[in-house]
């Protein structure tokens, strides 16, 4: 069957929940997409709240403080939020081929094996007991025992160390984050074999991101196009296949034939799965705005859709007594006024406990 690029947006915002939330809880959220990233803590945040029934910024929070959410670097070399259960195998799988792939950076940081291990070991010995620790702390460890962590030696160390599942973030100490042991953060949970994750985490993409294709999946997961193919291949029977301009796309069976987007304008935050989750954006972005969208050095702006279309910019501003949001169409005001954009703002005010201009 062949469908075209505006079906194709409507259903991944029903995939995705933006259209119609479903579930209750955030770590449903999380776990139906997947992963979400996350290296803008507050961003983050509103890209799990918008998809949850019911959520406020506070319940969002909850979920990471209850620790059914946990924010590490499972992939790409990125922050995202993972469901707690998920966490450990998704890093013994994703973690090997970011590791491998900056190999050379590592190099050129002057940080070898040894300099990675003594680093783990230090972290280990301060955390352990259920201690919590700020960035500055952590680097302060590493400066202490004699290793630099200027040009971003210290960033890559706790980086390899999240990778390997010995620390991961915890609580926040005001606007501070801490790092704590995952082992002590997180109880244990399930084991997959290699085969069983490359087949569940295909699952988890597709069903929430779907209609996708091979590409896009390997992109987001950060495997290998070989290994993200043999994981496709396992769970396509799942799936329904469909094809436009030449390329195969997957999705669940269940997926509405044209998703429901009513209301029918969305602020979504920056780098939100609905755009950093594909290889190939030009199904809810138009290639002549790209850059406005994704103006360079790896950013995604926040972004303004309407009826499954990325049609403009936003940014908010925090008021003592409100947030105004600014918001920039791409090619002219109507694009972005309306009832509809009124109503999506509205719903973020309601998010972050603040009247909205």
């Amino acid at each position: 069957m062949r469908i075209g690029a505006v079906v194709i947006a409507r259903r991944r915002l029903w995939n995705q929940h933006i259209a119609e939330p479903r579930f209750d809880h955030p770590s449903e959220v999380v776990a139906r997409l997947g992963a979400v990233q996350a290296q803008e803590y507050l961003s983050a945040l509103w890209a799990v709240g918008l998809r949850t029934r019911q959520a406020t910024e506070a319940s969002i929070e909850q979920a990471l403080a209850d620790r059914s959410i946990v924010r590490t670097w499972p992939m790409r070399g990125t922050i995202h939020f993972v469901a707690a259960a998920d966490v450990r195998w998704m890093l013994a799988l994703l973690t090997p081929c970011v590791i491998a792939r900056g190999a050379q950076r590592f190099r050129e940081l002057g940080l070898d094996e040894a300099v990675v291990a003594r680093s783990k070991e230090l972290f280990a010995n301060a955390l352990q007991g259920g201690k919590q620790l700020k960035r500055d702390e952590m680097y302060s460890l590493l400066e202490q025992a004699g290793i630099s962590t200027a040009g971003q030696r210290g960033y890559h160390l706790l980086w390899r160390s999240a990778q390997a599942g010995l620390i991961c973030f915890a609580a926040r100490e005001g606007k501070q984050h801490t790092f704590a042991l995952l082992d002590e953060w997180v109880p244990p949970g399930k084991s997959l074999t290699r085969e069983e994750a490359l087949a569940e985490v295909a699952r988890r993409y597709f069903t929430g991101h779907g209609p996708a294709t091979l590409r896009d999946f390997a992109w987001w997961s950060g495997l290998t196009v070989g290994d993200a193919r043999a994981g496709l291949e396992m769970v396509s029977s799942r799936f329904v296949q469909e094809t436009t301009d030449g390329q195969l796309y997957w999705s669940s069976p269940d997926t509405p034939a044209v998703g429901d987007t009513s209301p029918a304008a969305f602020l979504l935050p920056s780098f939100d799965e609905y755009l950093v989750g594909y290889r190939d954006r030009s199904a809810v972005l138009d290639p002549l705005h790209a850059k406005q969208a994704a103006p360079g050095g790896g950013m995604l702006s926040a972004t303004v859709v309407v009826d499954a279309q990325v049609v403009g910019t936003w940014k908010r501003t925090l008021k003592r007594d409100k947030v105004v949001l600014e918001v920039a169409p791409f090619s002219g005001p109507d694009q972005t006024q309306g009832h509809e954009v009124a109503a999506a703002a509205y719903r973020y005010g309601r998010f972050i406990g603040m009247p909205v201009e």
